[in-house]
């Protein structure tokens, strides 16, 4: 009998949440490895229903899931690494893969966080893969993914504390339901502080132009 690949996968899901649940934080860490490297998992919905049953490890839940998610995107960043260069010059030129390049190098740190601290359906593993073609520093890239990753669960977390994992379903719902003006302000949001933080940089360093003011020559 032919199973369908969906059908597959959720069987598959299901038996590594059944598998690695009763593990507390170890397996919250576990399926956070899962989660970025392979198979994505629930992850967030895990990280609100461990704080929500146990209040008192909120932060090893928090930091636990942060270390695991952080751990497995060294899969697509060690992928982009290996061959993303030639994947990307067969899709854009190499003068646009340089302008890419150098600019990534200028807020890479920024440009990792805050799109790991974003909740689904930002696409994460687009960005992770970026970083490994334009081969940031794995410590710098790892710190970033982790120190992202954090924010979102602990915020999570602490909301759950606060008012239950019920707002967080109630969020959930009106996020979904509103996703392009949501997405909208939140890119709004980011590209004014990373322009503000980017602008701050640059004006430190006396002589250096800034990314918006590169001549058309570049």
């Amino acid at each position: 009998m032919k199973i369908h690949p969906v059908a597959l996968f959720h069987k598959l899901n299901t038996a590594l949440l059944v598998l690695m649940k009763p593990l507390g934080a170890w397996g919250l860490g576990a399926l956070a490895i899962v989660d970025t490297s392979s198979i994505p998992v629930p992850i967030d919905a895990l990280v609100i229903d461990y704080v929500a049953h146990d209040h008192d490890k909120f932060l090893l839940y928090c930091l636990m899931a942060a270390m695991g998610s952080a751990i497995g995107s060294m899969v697509p960043y060690y992928f982009g690494r290996a061959g993303g260069e030639l994947f990307l010059l067969k899709r854009i030129n190499r003068h646009r893969y340089e302008a890419l390049r150098d600019k990534f190098e200028r807020q890479e740190f920024l440009a990792i966080m805050i799109p790991a601290m974003m909740p689904p359906p930002m696409p994460v593993k687009v960005i992770e893969f970026a970083a490994g073609v334009f081969e940031m520093k794995p410590l710098l890239y790892f710190g970033a993914i982790f120190a992202g990753k954090f924010v979102r669960f602990g915020l999570e977390g602490l909301i759950t504390l606060l008012y239950g994992p019920a707002i967080l379903s109630t969020i959930g719902v009106a996020f979904h339901e509103h996703l392009g003006y949501v997405l909208g302000f939140i890119g709004i949001i980011v590209g004014l502080l990373v322009f503000f933080i980017v602008r701050k940089l640059f004006a430190k360093r006396r002589g250096t132009q800034f990314p918006a003011e590169d001549s058309p020559s570049e």
